[in-house]
Order: C-alpha cells, then structure tokens, then sequence
C-alpha cells in the first residue's frame, strides 16, 4: 500500500489508474478506523481497483463530544494493509485546506436538521471534504457506513444536484457483538457508560417490535423509542425521529423507506444510531 500526502500526487495516480482502465473506489474517513470503515474498504474491493483511503479531519470542525483526538495513522495504517488497499491519502490540514481557502458547500434542508442542528457547520464541512476528494480523486464510487444515515443522504443528494459522475454506496451498520453499533466514540466510555450506550439499539429494537405489531404512525414509534432512551440515567436524549431515507424530512407514517434515528449523550461521547425501515403494501422489513 502506498502512503501518499500531496495533492498533487494523489492526482496523478488516480489520473493513471483511470486511463489504463481501472475503477477507483474511495472510502472517506476521518481516521482513527475500526470494523466499520473496514468493511467498506472490503465491499470496495468486490467492485474497485485501486481502492483509495482517505484519513483527513477538517480542524475547523471540532467535535468536542465526539471523543476523539488526533488519528492515529499508523494504525490506520496497518489496518489497510491487512486488507490489502492500495493507496492510503493522508494530507495534512495545510495540503488539503490552505489558509486562503473560501469555498462552502451548502445541501439545503438535509443539512439543517437533526445532526445539522446539534453539530453546527458539520455537514458544510463534511460535504467539502468530500467534494474536494472527488475533485482530487474522481473515483467511480464512494463508500460510506449507514450509521452516518445524514451524511450518507447529503452526500447522495450533491452528487445529484452536481452531477458528479461517482456513485455513493451506503454500506450497512457494523455492530459489537452486544447490539451497539462500532464507533471510535464507543472508545472513551467507561464500563457503566458502555453498558448505557445500548439503550440506543434497545430503543431501535423496541420501534421494530411496535412496527411488528402492525404500528406506522411515526409519532408513536418516535415516542416508544424516547421512553426506553429517557430510562437510562446515564443517557441524555439529543433528537428521536423517524425520517424519510431519501430527504431526511420528517415521515408522519411509515410509507417506502424511513429511518428511526436517535441521538444521545452518554457520558463524554455523544452517539447515533438508526434502522432502516422498508414498508410496502402494508408489510415492513426492518435492518438494525
């Protein structure tokens, strides 16, 4: 696997990899890689040659609940070469960012609400990033993780709007063998406060038994999941919604695709969840 920092390099071998015919795939991360992120670069592998992995985490976005410092590359590193990816772009916020930089990227409405609200300016920074790695990379797909649903739909809908010839592939949520869903947050819990972070798949589990029972009003799916989040003492509710997966507007009932999404503090790490719901015909298959 080859480590590359510049831009321009970075350029250049994606620019040669496509005129001899190969099909770049890319899995952008913000480092600190875990069984999540791998198993995008693995499902990359089934459809892509080269694979290219960015590790880059914008500085003007800082996260304080996220609950995590600076990515440790060399163990990025490792990882990716046990899976065999064959380019690792790791630009530092200079290269990547100049200080002269003054382009935004704004995806109306997907970027206002929910993650949008509790995280001002995040998915503008996200949405950057990745228009920027496209504009650098250009490869024929992007994989990105369902738990990061919101993303996941804004990055879809720019690469509508702006015609960006990549296709986004949403890969499905990675979870311990307890329930909770991998994330480099689930790190800095401690004991009690790992056992209260399943209340998040216990609140999904509790919609997909309402829905199993013949519910497809949002409200009342939305209020089964706050009441089993607010029964933990350890767990401070950010947003319970169920939302169209391909808008990300609020779903009054449950019709086509929808997510129930939920959001909590728990302890110093604020952590996401969702469930894809698919409903026809009056039948509804749920993906935990």
């Amino acid at each position: 696997m080859e480590l590359i920092h510049t831009v321009d390099w970075m350029k250049q071998v994606s620019r040669q990899a496509r005129e001899e015919g190969g099909i770049v795939g890319l899995v952008p991360t913000g480092g600190g890689l875990h069984a999540g992120h791998l198993s995008l670069v693995e499902a990359a592998h089934r459809e892509c040659s080269p694979v290219v992995v960015s590790v880059f985490s914008d500085p003007r976005d800082r996260d304080p609940a996220q609950g995590r410092g600076r990515p440790l590359l060399d163990a990025d590193r490792a990882a990716l070469e046990s899976l065999a990816a064959n380019y690792l772009f790791a630009p530092s916020p200079e290269e990547f960012f100049p200080p002269d930089f003054q382009t935004s990227v704004i995806v109306s409405e997907i970027t206002e609400r929910l993650e949008g609200r509790s995280r001002p300016g995040h998915l503008r920074a996200v949405a950057a990033t990745v228009l920027k790695l496209f504009a650098i990379i250009q490869p024929a797909f992007i994989y990105v993780g369902r738990r990061e649903a919101q993303r996941a739909c804004m990055l879809r809908r720019m690469a509508r709007d702006l015609n960006l010839d990549t296709r986004i592939v949403v890969g499905p949520i990675v979870r311990e063998p307890d329930g909770l869903a991998v994330s480099s947050r689930n790190a800095c819990l401690n004991d009690d406060e790992r056992r209260a972070a399943l209340a998040l798949p216990r609140a999904l589990a509790a919609a997909r038994e309402q829905i199993a029972r013949g519910e497809r009003m949002a409200g009342e799916i939305s209020e089964k999941m706050s009441s089993v989040l607010a029964s933990e003492p350890l767990a401070t509710v950010d947003y319970v919604e169920i939302v169209d997966a391909d808008t990300f507007g609020p779903a009054p009932r449950l019709r086509g695709s929808c997510l129930a999404v939920v959001a909590a503090f728990i302890g110093p790490a604020r952590l996401t969840d969702n469930m894809l719901i698919e409903e026809e015909n009056g039948h509804a298959v749920c993906f935990l």
